[in-house]
């Protein structure tokens, strides 16, 4: 097997636009890509332009009939079928939607085949992590959802074990929907409450179909959670679960909104916790997955602040060569910024608050608070299932 990591790279991703309005702006995109070449990662990894994701690719997730619409509202954005969820306020319908939303799945389904097949150990695609986008609708600024593409593209490859865990802000709906019923998929994901935050599920008694109990599992965290309890509850649930599963492969999505500067939600995460995060995965990869990683990106909507830090840390974290907290920016990336949004860009690649820590979950918890009863709920709803003590 390569020990190379591949980044999934085509210039082509940053059409994703819906609009210079809408808060998914593509520049948070092309302003990672150029970080990343800025502190000379590009040359620690294999940058490769997987191709769209096929009509076939496609249905390995979504229905035909919902393809055809993306196909349609594609061509005239003013015939979108808000049936399906398109031409709406969160996923309004451009020109060429279908093709960039068939190249951002392509290199996350590339990324899977290249460390399923041994060509890499690790690799990543910060533009995916669409994680929202159902069967038959877009949701959440999702068209297609890329990261249940590529666990299905796995598990079509032979894979029979895949752990999903997802670090967003937002519930992972739409790969728990794609994979409800299906024990061969364990998904995780870490979330703000459902009572306050969109999409309103990820609940801890959303535990998997009848025939794939325990296959399913949610921690809805307290609005305001912030480092030292963010890290705890990661590390009070997945290790654990990843430890019992044993997954082939390791699917993690890192939405950069869990920021405490993100303004569609109302977590307190520092960039540091999201970095002790990323290693966490790469550590657990390695530890249960014998190094089989595949990374996606996901929301953040503090576009110049956050999201190219966080996932340049998740680029340099695959490849071998992390870069340090208290690394200084270089300055042809900030002038780059200014040039391209007139703001000020971040002079380091921590936000100061020094090393992150956490109590550790074997240490006990305290009934009263608020965050360790989220993590209480969701042991004891999935952690039975699967034949583990809550």
């Amino acid at each position: 097997m390569s020990g190379r990591a591949q980044l999934m790279w085509d210039e082509a991703v940053t059409g994703y636009d819906f609009g210079p309005d809408h808060p998914m702006d593509p520049v948070r995109l092309a302003l990672t890509r150029s970080l990343v070449d800025a502190f000379g990662i590009d040359r620690e990894v294999a940058v490769v332009a997987a191709k769209p994701a096929g009509p076939s690719t496609l249905r390995l997730v979504h229905r035909e009939d919902y393809v055809d619409a993306v196909r349609a509202a594609s061509s005239d954005p003013e015939a979108a079928d808000s049936a399906y969820g398109l031409g709406t306020t969160d996923d309004p319908a451009f020109a060429g939607m279908h093709e960039v939303s068939a190249l951002i799945a392509g290199q996350s389904v590339g990324a899977a085949e290249a460390v399923w097949r041994g060509e890499a150990l690790h690799a990543v695609n910060f533009a995916g992590g669409l994680h929202h986008a159902m069967p038959g609708a877009a949701s959440g600024f999702c068209i297609y959802n890329d990261a249940a593409l590529a666990v299905a593209r796995l598990l079509e490859l032979g894979a029979e074990r895949v752990a999903y865990v997802d670090v967003d802000v937002h519930h992972g709906d739409g790969v728990q929907a794609a994979f409800w019923e299906d024990p061969r998929v364990l998904t995780i994901s870490l979330h703000e409450h459902p009572r306050t935050l969109f999409p309103q599920t990820g609940w801890p008694e959303e535990t998997g179909a009848d025939e794939a109990e325990g296959s399913a599992v949610n921690v809805a965290l307290p609005a305001g959670t912030g480092d030292a309890g963010w890290l705890r509850a990661f590390h009070a649930v997945v290790p654990e679960l990843l430890a019992d599963f044993r997954p082939q492969v390791l699917v993690t999505q890192h939405g950069a909104d869990t920021h405490f500067e993100d303004p569609l939600a109302h977590l307190a995460v520092s960039l540091d916790a999201q970095r002790a995060v990323q290693v966490a995965c790469h550590d657990l990869a390695h530890r249960y997955a014998d190094g089989r990683w595949v990374a996606l990106g996901g929301g953040g909507y503090a576009v110049v602040d956050v999201v190219p830090r966080s996932w340049t840390h998740l680029v340099a974290i695959a490849a071998g060569r992390p870069v340090e907290p208290e690394t200084v920016i270089p300055e042809g990336w900030r002038q780059e910024v200014f040039a391209r949004t007139r703001q000020l860009a971040p002079m380091r690649m921590t936000d100061g608050g020094g090393p992150v820590s956490w109590k550790d979950w074997e240490s006990g918890y305290d009934p009263a608070d608020r965050l360790d009863q989220a993590i209480v709920a969701t042991r004891r709803a999935s952690f039975p299932l699967r034949g583990l003590l809550p």
